[in-house]
């Protein structure tokens, strides 16, 4: 939007300067014509009267000598002609009306003389501009009794007056530049004060989606309407604010309430150990396990409920150990469900996530596959070693394979909105798995992508960042 009113003023600002000068600079040389128009239109007359008993006998007399003076001391060619064009004195010997039309290039007798001979004046609306060459003729009427009976003429020349146009014009041009670059100059600063009530917008705008939730547009100055979208904009962030709010607390709240009974359910597991028999003990240290590892899911609950930024915590985790462990824990009961559940990991890659991540993330994936992958479904979690994107962004890729019926491509795009079902009613489950996977992964920038597998199944790629 910057560029584009930079655009609209820069262009407004060419065409008021372009529509300031152009007018100018034709004043100043319709001016200068003008004056040069009236002051030769005087001595033209003056010369009228005098040639009038000339022009009816014929006779120079002292015609010649009043046009050669005014020539030396002006330099401007003078002569009278009678009604037929026929010169009768002239300042100079061999002048005739042929050699003023040839000074204007067109060959023809002078349209300021036919008008005088026709008994008019010529109109003082012409213009001599710098480009153009010959002289300033004017012409009077010479008549008696209401006849014309010849004229008067006067050819001065221009190029005094083409230069002082000239030279008027480039004071003119170099102002209406001068102008157009302190405009131009005062572009970005007179953008900058129109736009700042949507920098603001934006700012607002880029902190809240940047966790800020305490940004505000202000609203106190600007356009109306721009102070309206500015509330509109508030308001709705305080609405989020609220509902985000709502929900860290009802997390906060779930992950707190949550603990004390996993604290006094580990106490009489762990009391159990003394009436196991030995080939219980594998067991119940597993039982433990998952135990303790519910308790770290809360934990992070209560983290993730009071911090903004989920940075804060994570915790660096070996990819082939988390996956060894979620297999060993859900081997018995892909066992009894008459499932394989198998494990293929490089040992040695690290990443760095928020505790409990990729552990809930297994889990929910295995989970589904025993669930909707039917009786003897065959289930490898395979983590492989470290690659390298395009964009040198290093990750590593966990796969939970299936070979069960799978989903279409349009189900498989569908599998991780919240409450998505594919019409198992009959089996367990409430739809938000997949869709709560979504969300951690996303909190330290992973993701999570279904696509089928070959010949059939689903292949569920964790893509993590090293």
């Amino acid at each position: 939007m910057r560029r584009r009113v930079v655009t609209v003023y820069v262009a407004l600002l060419v065409a008021a300067c372009l529509g300031l000068a152009v007018p100018l600079c034709v004043s100043i040389a319709a001016r200068g014509t003008s004056e040069m128009r009236l002051d030769r239109i005087n001595d033209t007359a003056r010369f009228a009267g005098l040639a009038e008993p000339s022009v009816l006998t014929g006779s120079e007399d002292t015609l010649a000598g009043e046009l050669a003076a005014y020539d030396r001391l002006y330099g401007i060619t003078a002569l009278v002609v009678d009604r037929d064009g026929a010169v009768v004195a002239a300042s100079r010997e061999g002048v005739g009306l042929d050699d003023l039309a040839a000074d204007t290039g067109d060959g023809r007798i002078p349209e300021a003389v036919r008008i005088a001979l026709a008994g008019n004046r010529m109109g003082t609306d012409s213009i001599v501009y710098p480009w153009q060459e010959g002289p300033l003729v004017v012409a009077e009427p010479i008549g008696r009794s209401g006849e014309t009976v010849g004229a008067a003429v006067t050819a001065s020349p221009t190029g005094a007056l083409r230069r002082t146009t000239l030279a008027q014009w480039a004071v003119a041009w170099a102002a209406a530049t001068a102008l157009l670059v302190v405009g131009i100059a005062a572009a970005g600063p007179l953008t900058r004060w129109i736009l700042r009530p949507i920098d603001d917008l934006e700012e607002a705008t880029r902190a809240v989606s940047g966790g800020s939730l305490d940004a505000r547009v202000p609203t106190a100055a600007g356009p109306v309407e721009l102070r309206r979208l500015g509330e509109s904009f508030n308001r709705m962030a305080d609405t989020i604010t609220a509902m985000l709010e709502s929900q860290r607390t009802f997390v906060a709240y779930a992950g707190h309430q949550v603990r004390n009974p996993l604290a006094a359910l580990r106490l009489r597991v762990d009391s159990l150990s003394r009436h196991l028999p030995p080939e219980g003990a594998q067991e119940h240290r597993l039982a433990l396990d998952e135990v303790d590892r519910l308790t770290r899911v809360c934990d992070s609950l209560l983290t993730l409920a009071r911090t903004e930024d989920a940075e804060h915590a994570t915790v660096v985790e070996e990819v082939a150990r988390v996956a060894a462990d979620r297999v060993e824990s859900w081997r018995p009961i892909a066992e009894r469900a008459g499932a394989a559940l198998e494990c293929e990991a490089e040992d040695g890659v690290l990443v760095r996530c928020v505790e409990g991540t990729l552990d809930q993330a297994l889990d929910a994936l295995i989970d589904n596959a025993l669930k909707f992958g039917g009786p003897g479904v065959r289930i490898v979690v395979r983590v492989h070693g470290a690659v390298r994107a395009e964009d040198g962004t290093e990750y590593v890729d966990v796969h939970v394979v299936d070979d069960g019926p799978g989903l279409s491509e349009d189900q498989l795009g569908s599998a991780t909105r919240p409450f998505w079902r594919d019409g198992h009613d009959g089996v367990g489950g409430s739809g938000l798995g997949l869709s709560i996977v979504v969300t951690l992964l996303e909190l330290q920038g992973a993701e999570l992508a279904l696509r089928p597998a070959r010949p059939h199944g689903i292949d569920a790629r964790i893509r993590l960042p090293l």
